[in-house]
């Protein structure tokens, strides 16, 4: 099969590798349809990996089509188009049993694309363990490319919306702007938010925040701006969806008395000047980590099928798998509009 491999720093390249096969009773074998580039692989991209591997196909959002199955799995059959969690589980543990995904216990990889464990849906096709638990028939009334940024981009932003605390009436700030930003900042609508500030150094993704209703103050001085709009009380909640430590550190002084810091921006920093004093005078709330994709899935195909979300409108680019390099290359350097970046491999 054709699949997207990193060989090192900003080398990603279209190559053949050996077809997915069946490791185990509950493994599936998914033909991919569509995948997509999720600005975490980005880390991926610029060298700054989660293991010291090369070689392997890279990408953790697919959807597309069972072709083969093992024997224990059961809630799936050939034929069936289904959405691929970017979360992986065993389907077994404590954990995985509560719905919480990455807390698994068993698995040896928690996603797809991190390393050659588990290898990426950047390619023509992709093995799913514990199919059952890892993957869903897409529903009635969802897209290919609905379904799609709800492997991943979708669910992460409503789990940011969901840990940042918030409240019917509230003042949220959305650092970053990016897909799953803009799709926090409406989950931040949905759940009852008054008003939702984004902050963003790029004025096109600025202006796709002011098209959905948000407020986009000067990102130079945000901070004055906001305090001076809520009359000092800066933000209830505030969702963090870069993963640097400046954003990170910024989100914290936009928080107001007993907010809520939401941080959904991969972060690989070692450590972080955390300001203790402040958060505890404060009563400041932090949370950050990784979304247990399926556990958002039950709130968001209503929203969908609804028409209340449209999380395919942030897709910009779609392109065939042997075009990889080149759309990586407009992705990082976000050039021509770029927001999500899908590979169509029916192309």
């Amino acid at each position: 099969m054709k699949a997207l491999v990193y060989r090192g720093p900003r080398d990603i390249a279209y190559e053949t590798m050996k077809d997915p096969e069946l490791h185990d009773p509950r493994d599936a074998i998914i033909k991919v349809d569509k995948c997509a580039i999720c600005g975490s692989d980005l880390h991926i991209y610029h060298g700054e990996t989660f293991s010291e591997d090369t070689g392997y196909c890279v990408g953790h959002e697919a959807v597309g089509e069972v072709v083969e199955i093992g024997r224990g799995v059961h809630q799936l059959k050939v034929g069936d188009k289904v959405m691929i969690s970017a979360a992986v589980g065993c389907g077994e543990c404590r954990a995985c049993l509560a719905g919480v995904v990455n807390r698994c216990e068993h698995n040896a990889a928690g996603c797809y694309g991190l390393s050659a464990k588990l290898q990426g849906c950047q390619a023509e096709a992709v093995r799913v363990p514990a199919a059952d638990f890892n993957a869903q028939k897409i529903p009635d009334g969802v897209s290919l490319d609905q379904a799609l940024m709800m492997t991943d981009a979708l669910a992460t932003a409503w789990f940011g919306a969901r840990n940042a605390d918030i409240q019917r009436g509230a003042t949220v700030a959305v650092v970053g702007l990016g897909p799953i930003g803009l799709l926090a900042a409406e989950a931040a609508f949905i759940m009852g938010a008054a008003r939702v500030f984004g902050i963003d150094l790029v004025e096109e993704r600025r202006a796709a925040g002011r098209a959905i209703g948000l407020e986009t103050p000067d990102p130079q001085d945000a901070r004055a701006i906001i305090q001076e709009a809520t009359n000092g009380r800066m933000c209830d909640s505030v969702i963090e969806a870069v993963g640097h430590s400046a954003t990170i550190k910024a989100s914290l002084g936009l928080t107001g008395r007993r907010g809520t810091v939401s941080v959904i921006g991969v972060n690989q920093d070692r450590s972080f000047d955390f300001p203790m004093a402040k958060a505890f005078a404060m009563g400041i709330t932090f949370r950050i980590g990784t979304c247990s994709v399926p556990e958002e899935w039950p709130q968001l195909i209503p929203l969908i099928q609804s028409g209340r979300l449209k999380p395919e409108k942030y897709i910009t680019h779609t392109l065939p798998l042997s075009d990889g390099a080149r759309a990586y290359d407009i992705f990082d350097k976000r050039t021509d509009g770029a927001m999500k970046m899908v590979f169509d491999l029916t192309l």
